[in-house]
């Protein structure tokens, strides 16, 4: 019996675009963006995109993306609050294992929501994704015991663009969920917002 192959693509092409997207949440910081990425499952084990160029760019994340870096950290380490300038950083962040609370603070000087922020918990079970846009700051805490964080560049790491903003600052007043948190040393003595310099401007 012969098969046609050709149907046979055109069949799964129009089984995946029945499943195929995402959900796009708003947060209250305008350009911050939760993604939630449709998941096809069955008992042997899931699929989902992580990432299509088109579909992104549809929901203003243009790319392109330049570098990924994949981080491991313990249960209870917070990293940052980070970010790039003058050469920014738009950062989509996802875990593969593991949970952690993730945190986006507006830094952009002139910004209605400057020193807001936005702080949500992804993880590989819920899979959400979170779009970081350029100007923020960006920062996270692993809640499991430990987890695996991927995150996708827009531009290159420059370390001598690099600047810290103070984790726990009380202007910014981030709940972390954790007592006694794991910093690096540069994390630890970095200056409350208000003292760092070099922040980028708004609408720049």
């Amino acid at each position: 019996m012969a098969i046609n192959g050709d149907n046979i693509l055109v069949e799964i092409k129009q089984h995946r675009a029945e499943w195929c997207g995402m959900d796009v949440i708003r947060t209250k910081i305008p350009g911050v963006l939760i993604i939630e990425p449709k998941l096809l499952g069955d008992p042997r084990g899931f699929f989902l995109e992580t990432f299509q160029v088109e579909r992104y760019a549809s929901h203003g994340i243009h790319g392109p993306f330049v570098q990924d870096n994949l981080s491991r950290s313990a249960r209870g380490v917070v990293r940052g609050l980070h970010l790039q300038h003058p050469n920014p950083q738009g950062k989509l962040v996802m875990v593969l294992r593991g949970r952690i609370l993730d945190v986006a603070v507006d830094v952009r000087i002139g910004s209605p929501t400057f020193g807001h922020h936005v702080a949500i918990e992804i993880s590989d079970e819920n899979h959400r994704q979170i779009w970081v846009p350029r100007g923020f700051a960006h920062g996270f805490a692993v809640l499991s015991e430990s987890a695996d964080f991927l995150y996708k560049c827009d531009d290159f790491y420059r370390p001598s663009d690099e600047i810290v903003v103070r984790w726990d600052d009380p202007a910014i007043g981030i709940n972390w969920g954790i007592e006694r948190p794991v910093l690096s040393a540069r994390d630890a003595a970095a200056p409350l917002l208000a003292k760092v310099e070099g922040l980028p401007m708004y609408g720049v």
